[in-house]
């Protein structure tokens, strides 16, 4: 395998909130393009839960794949499948210390938010929940979305602008509309004029999404 297969591989993993070997359920957080593990986290505080350990990937030079998520898909590479394979590399090391998948959320904003919903759909099983805040599905218009597995009721939202300039609504939809067919239990909600950015009502249903897997059982 190149070395550039590698694209971020050895980035630093940032953690907060229970320790991962003694927690109920764990959250990981990827960030927007341009930005960090460490601003990721800000969101982690806003949505803290107790018994979840939160960890948050850090992207070389700060983006996950260098175009717009609309590109073709080999145009990003290999920079997507590194970045997929860095949230895959993720769930194995929760579930490794014990945190079972349908115990973990994936959540993302703009780029991390693509990246959320594409490892989703790719590795469809039970998640604890998918949480994208201003992005869709990778790729171009008009090519195959035939997914293997199922999400089998995970709990996803999906919350957007109807005027970012990134994330073309539809896309939105589009979206939407594929991860229900793969049996994920989907939340879409649109704001009119939001800018491309988290708004509060994200927020409170994000924090409602995740509340019940981090109580102990």
């Amino acid at each position: 395998m190149s070395e550039s297969s590698h694209t971020h591989h050895g980035q630093p993993v940032l953690a907060t909130g229970a320790p991962l070997q003694s927690a109920t359920a764990a959250m990981i957080l990827i960030h927007g393009r341009g930005a960090t593990a460490e601003s990721i986290l800000s969101l982690a505080a806003e949505l803290s839960q107790p018994g979840f350990a939160c960890l948050a990937p850090q992207a070389a030079a700060n983006t996950w794949y260098p175009y717009s998520f609309l590109q073709p898909l080999e145009a990003n590479e290999p920079h997507l499948s590194s970045a997929l394979a860095v949230i895959a590399a993720l769930v194995e090391h929760v579930n490794a210390a014990g945190v079972p998948t349908d115990k973990i959320v994936i959540l993302g904003f703009s780029q991390g938010a693509c990246l959320a919903l594409e490892f989703a759909a790719r590795n469809a099983q039970r998640f604890g929940g998918v949480i994208a805040f201003s992005g869709g599905l990778i790729g171009p218009d008009g090519i195959s979305r035939d997914y293997a597995g199922s999400l089998a009721g995970t709990p996803v939202f999906i919350g957007c602008s109807d005027v970012d300039f990134h994330i073309p609504v539809q896309r939105v939809q589009h979206s939407t509309a594929i991860l229900q067919q793969l049996g994920g239990e989907v939340t879409e909600r649109i704001y009119p004029g939001m800018g491309h950015t988290v708004n509060e009502d994200e927020i409170n249903f994000a924090r409602a999404l995740i509340a019940p897997l981090g109580a102990a059982e």
